[in-house]
């Protein structure tokens, strides 16, 4: 068996035609990594689900291997099946199976049929079989949501019983928790490969915003020394690219199966690190 390390991209769905292009011009020069997969985030509902759809047509035309998000909140059995079949029709081979947020302005309405990602994946497999290599999520900080950090490993461990390959984390710039979340893992007989999440880190106030938003730490030693960056973009990259450096380093030399960069569509700074780490 190959035990070669996996390293990925992961791209949204733009809003504009010219957007669109801009990111056909990213997929190029991140692809030229020779990425394993890229991902696409999946946003229920409208057209922000079309876009999804567009995005991953774009990679598909291009050759490219692509593995598009699907979440299940929202949506009913019949159309996830439906964009099973047409992700089949593609070629594609990966889904990462989300349980999603409600759409913008559906408050406390449908939530569809599949209400977590251990349905969806159970759904997938039915629907298809093993067609699909399905990835889902993975929390070493622990889920915002959850009860506590048993609670959210019993759900993990329902994801993969139910047919899940593998899983991508969400971001930390803890290793500790990630090396604790694969020990805890183990003792369960939990065997996936859990491929860590990486965020570069070029904002402070947009990386405290979404680390706020989805439950992410930022350790308090590394948030006061982005906040003394002040409006030094330039230094707070540069200090930043060797902090995921470092993580993404000691991750790989502990035994992490790859690494899966959240490029916000952007290419220098995945790609810096990219090849800082000699990929």
């Amino acid at each position: 068996m190959d035990n070669a390390p996996i390293f990925s991209f992961e791209l949204f769905p733009p809003k504009t035609a010219e957007g669109m292009k801009k990111l056909g011009e990213t997929v190029d020069a991140l692809n030229a990594l020779r990425p394993a997969y890229f991902s696409v985030t999946y946003g229920a509902g409208g057209s922000t689900r079309a876009r999804t759809f567009a995005t991953v047509d774009l990679l598909c035309e291009k050759g490219i291997a692509v593995a598009p998000h699907l979440a299940c909140i929202g949506s009913s059995s019949e159309e996830i099946r439906q964009i099973l079949t047409h992700y089949r029709a593609q070629g594609v081979r990966r889904i990462v199976a989300l349980r999603g947020d409600l759409p913008s302005g559906m408050g406390l309405g449908d939530p569809g049929e599949l209400h977590h990602a251990d349905a969806l994946v159970s759904f997938i497999r039915r629907e298809t079989g093993d067609h699909f290599h399905i990835e889902v999520a993975a929390y070493p900080e622990v889920h915002p949501q959850a009860a506590g950090a048993e609670r959210d490993l019993d759900y993990f461990q329902g994801k993969v019983a139910a047919g899940a390959n593998g899983a991508i984390t969400q971001y930390f710039y803890n290793a500790d928790a990630y090396f604790d979340f694969l020990e805890r893992c183990t003792r369960r007989g939990i065997e996936v490969p859990i491929v860590p999440g990486i965020m570069p880190i070029t904002n402070f106030t947009q990386l405290a915003r979404f680390s706020d938003a989805c439950g992410a730490e930022i350790p308090r030693w590394l948030r006061k020394r982005l906040e003394d960056f002040g409006d030094d973009l330039e230094a707070l990259r540069q200090f930043g690219q060797e902090v995921v450096f470092r993580l993404c380093e000691r991750l790989l030399q502990g035994g992490a199966p790859g690494l899966h960069f959240y490029t916000m569509n952007r290419v220098q700074p995945s790609k810096a690190i990219w090849q800082a780490l000699g990929i």
